[in-house]
């Protein structure tokens, strides 16, 4: 039985009422990706205002790896909703927190003594994240990819790459962030190739503490094990250990951002574990809270315990319903087959995406872990001019026939696969087959007007 549901126009009345409401209302930085408004959702599909029923790809950007509304994580909510909301950790703990931090530092990779804050946000988290290097080392620099995106707070935006939307027109930005190209073979900053090029990026650091910043200034080095809004870039598999090597080797720290690549969705609970790398902070959020808002920073317990009574809190951080939500989760990825799913779920969308790549020139690249999946739009093979338009005329195709997509990369030129892992094959199948016709579309679309041209 079909997921999908559509009686056109999308939007629908219902959807543009809002929209107009919205324009009035909210500002226009707030952007959005489709103009569909939610009324419901459940597992991996959401309902609109005006009856639609659309197969999810998105996930909420990485939220709901878990599914949308688990029974398991509604119960646990509605349990704690039923002692308390609010109490504020700092001024009366409980014990939601501690039993959360404690499982944590047991889940998160590296065989240490860990401990772990929460916090409300992925930005929120990187910025403590910097913080607690900082105490601990006693040192001012970080060190920051190409590509990479850790959020829209000032600190987050200094360590962020991409410029428009996210840091035009709010400079200046917090000082002694440096940045290095990434390991992104496809657009190889060196022009070279992997393995000949024996990852000449990683080890390229030791020229950036020459001619940069000098590695004894340097607390950390930051970086997502595979980029999110960067384009879903899978560095080849021992990057990351000659990476980390090297920052130990000048006693700098190591900082996983995990925000979009953590809980499942590269096929192991944590990415750096696809990578074989102990990170000495860990920072995670999105599908940690199975859909509320909640962000953890774990890691070495002498490293976190830099900072002094009072330097680290909020108001709201970790939440107790937000806690009660992480802990039925993070049950759920132990009695589930979820780490198993995405992989067939990444398996599964290879399989078809090559066929669409041998297909349509406009494939440029495949690539990606577990059920962290993407595919590079260009203008051609050749060239690898960025399809930016092309993208976004295939993520409107599809909302409009049923499928929540996002794009992502430097250039807007990614189509990025989060669909929840709990989707059944049928619906993987419902939802290939929509993004299979909206790239039919827009590529006999272009090659028409070539012909004309």
């Amino acid at each position: 039985m079909s997921t999908i549901r559509i009686h056109p126009p999308i939007p629908g009345p219902k959807s543009r009422a809002l929209s107009e409401r919205r324009a009035k209302a909210v500002p226009r930085g707030l952007s959005h990706g489709t103009p569909i408004y939610v009324a419901k959702a459940e597992d991996a599909w959401l309902e609109d205002v005006d009856g639609n029923r659309y197969i999810d790809f998105a996930g909420g950007i990485g939220c709901a790896n878990a599914g949308h509304r688990r029974q398991p994580v509604t119960d646990a909510i509605q349990k704690q909703l039923d002692k308390y909301l609010h109490t504020c950790v700092q001024v009366t703990p409980y014990e939601g927190y501690v039993e959360l931090a404690e499982r944590m530092n047991a889940a998160t990779p590296g065989n240490f003594a860990k401990k772990t804050l929460f916090v409300n946000s992925g930005a929120e988290a990187v910025e403590n994240a910097v913080k607690i290097a900082r105490a601990y080392t006693g040192r001012p620099a970080l060190i920051a990819f190409e590509d990479a995106f850790h959020g829209r707070t000032l600190m987050t935006l200094a360590l962020t790459s991409k410029t428009h939307p996210y840091k035009a027109g709010f400079a200046p930005f917090p000082s002694e962030v440096y940045r290095v190209p990434f390991a992104y073979c496809y657009r190889c900053s060196y022009n070279l190739k992997y393995p000949a090029c024996d990852l000449y990026c990683a080890r390229h650091l030791e020229d950036t503490f020459k001619r940069l910043v000098a590695h004894e200034e340097v607390a950390a080095v930051v970086a997502e094990p595979v980029l999110g809004e960067g384009g879903f870039v899978a560095p080849p598999p021992d990057y990351f250990k000659v990476l980390v090597d090297l920052c130990h080797k000048h006693n700098i720290l190591f900082i996983a951002d995990e925000v979009q690549s953590g809980f499942g969705r590269t096929g192991a609970l944590f990415a750096s574990q696809r990578y074989g790398i102990e990170p000495d902070l860990l920072v995670t959020a999105k599908s940690l809270g199975g859909g509320l808002p909640l962000a953890a920073i774990t890691g070495r317990a002498e490293v976190m315990d830099a900072p002094g009574p009072g330097g680290l809190g909020g108001t709201f951080a970790g939440n107790p319903l937000s806690c009660a939500a992480a802990l039925a989760v993070l049950d759920l990825f132990e009695k589930e087959n979820l780490l198993a799913r995405a992989h067939e779920l990444g398996d599964h969308f290879q399989r078809r995406a090559r066929e669409w790549q041998r297909r349509w020139p406009i494939i440029g690249d495949l690539r990606g872990l577990g059920a962290m999946q993407a595919i590079e739009l260009v203008k051609s093979r050749a060239s690898k001019v960025p399809a930016g338009d092309e993208a976004k005329q295939i993520t409107q195709y599809c909302y409009e026939h049923g499928l929540i997509t996002i794009t992502a990369g430097s250039y807007s030129n990614v189509i990025r696969v989060l669909v929840p892992l709990v989707a059944t094959k049928e619906q993987m199948d419902e939802g290939l087959d929509v993004l299979e016709s909206a790239l039919a579309s827009v590529c006999d679309k272009t090659d028409a007007v070539a012909q004309l041209v």
